[in-house]
């Protein structure tokens, strides 16, 4: 989809709080968790290889989504995390575009991109992407070669 700017977040932008409400109201507190770690210092996405992408279309924050060091797996595994697209975004491209900047930005430091989903809907969103399932109590998806 034209329209979108996909940025890394090196300082809590604009309509993340607008963002974590709308994760909220569907049950989601993954959000709410990044706010918390990111004011206490415990995750930024400063560590080498590491990031936190937002997703912005005509100036508004739609998506946003964060890669690691997978701290389930051993060295050169990352991990998607803290990922979601607010409810008006989705089935629009912004997911699948901050996957493949995540994907993008993953690939000269890790070798596995892992992450774990507990809805279809999302399994199903990141099968789409090239992910497989994978029986883990860490992880319910990885993507390996991918680049």
């Amino acid at each position: 989809m034209s329209g979108l700017e996909v940025r890394e977040i090196r300082a809590l932008p604009d309509g993340i709080v607008a963002l974590e409400a709308a994760a909220i109201s569907e049950g989601f507190r993954f959000l709410t968790r990044l706010l918390l770690e990111w004011e206490n210092g415990s995750n930024r996405f400063d560590q080498p290889g590491e990031c936190l992408l937002g997703v912005w279309r005509e100036g508004e924050l739609i998506a946003i989504g964060g890669l690691s060091r997978d701290p389930h797996a051993c060295g050169q595994s990352g991990r998607l995390r803290r990922f979601y697209v607010a409810p008006a975004a989705r089935r629009q491209g912004a997911g699948e575009t901050l996957v493949k900047a995540l994907l993008a930005r993953a690939a000269p430091h890790f070798q596995t991109v892992r992450l774990l989903t507990d809805t279809q809907a999302g399994a199903a969103f990141y099968v789409y992407c090239g992910f497989r399932c994978v029986q883990s109590d860490s992880a319910s998806h990885e993507i390996s070669g991918w680049s």
